[in-house]
């Protein structure tokens, strides 16, 4: 291809820009043609390469070349992409109780002298305070012109002298996170309550009607709102004489449509009944 001889393309005619562009348009096809023929001899140097490598391996006596499956797709969605271009750095650390400040320290410093102030540098510092409490409750007492005393109800969850909060912590660190009484009664003596190991398993097995009446309530809806009800009726021990026992603990015994159980063939008759009874209590 021949350029015009000026620099500028401002001074060429329209049939000379016509040439220059068809000239441009050869040219480019020309090399496009090339970057395939290169193309198709890189795979072909390739594959040549790889062949050499397998036969070195092999006169090697090297382990073979693993085969690579193609990957197949997990069916995972992919993650959306955030609306804004800009790239927002987010801070590491927990923010979302910044709202929620207990309590505010100022902390002091001694400076030498002919400092300028500058104001304050904040941090959130989470913490845990476990303190025992001792309240005392003044209930009020009225006499009624009937010569009745009427007094004031103490707040709901005090049972026995001890508080909802106390229970609280008790039945969670119990059922929850399996600590036993000796421990809870040496961590709460620690705290500083004074309680006993008795007063512990008290407190743990006494007044759960509460819990009790929830956990049937839960279990009556499954019963009636529930497809399939799946009954384990497994035991360690030995089993007892007379007592069934069902092959396959894992398939569903009890078909519940419209709030009806329908007994299927070979559930254990024990187990039947209890469900029976627990649905119509």
């Amino acid at each position: 291809m021949t350029l015009p001889p000026t620099d500028s393309p401002e001074g060429l005619s329209l049939a000379e820009l016509r040439g220059l562009v068809s000239a441009l348009i050869g040219e480019v096809r020309g090399l496009q043609g090339r970057v395939e023929s290169l193309e198709i001899e890189n795979q072909a140097l390739r594959a040549e390469n790889k062949t050499l490598k397998d036969e070195i391996a092999r006169l090697k006596d090297l382990p073979p070349r693993p085969t690579v499956t193609p990957t197949k797709p997990s069916g995972m969605e992919k993650a959306t992409q955030p609306t804004s271009g800009k790239d927002k750095r987010r801070r590491r650390g927990a923010t979302r109780d910044g709202g929620r400040v207990s309590r505010t320290v100022t902390v002091a410093v001694s400076a030498p002298a002919g400092p300028r102030f500058k104001g304050y540098e904040t941090i959130l510092v989470r913490d845990l305070a476990l303190s025992a409490e001792v309240v005392r409750y003044r209930r009020e007492r009225w006499v009624i012109p009937t010569g009745e005393t009427m007094v004031a109800p103490l707040p709901a969850g005090i049972i026995g002298g001890w508080g909802a909060n106390l229970r609280r912590f008790i039945l969670a660190c119990h059922i929850q996170g399996q600590v036993t009484t000796e421990r809870l009664t040496a961590l709460l003596t620690g705290i500083g309550v004074d309680i006993s190991k008795r007063q512990v398993v008290g407190l743990i097995s006494e007044g759960l009607e509460a819990f009790a009446a929830e956990d049937r309530d839960v279990l009556r809806a499954g019963l009636a709102t529930a497809p399939w009800i799946t009954v384990d009726d497994t035991v360690g021990a030995p089993r007892p004489p007379g007592r069934l026992h069902h092959p396959d603990r894992r398939s569903p015994l009890h078909r519940v449509p419209h709030r009806t159980i329908e007994v299927t063939g070979g559930v254990p008759g024990d187990a039947a009944c209890r469900a029976q009874r627990l649905l119509h209590q």
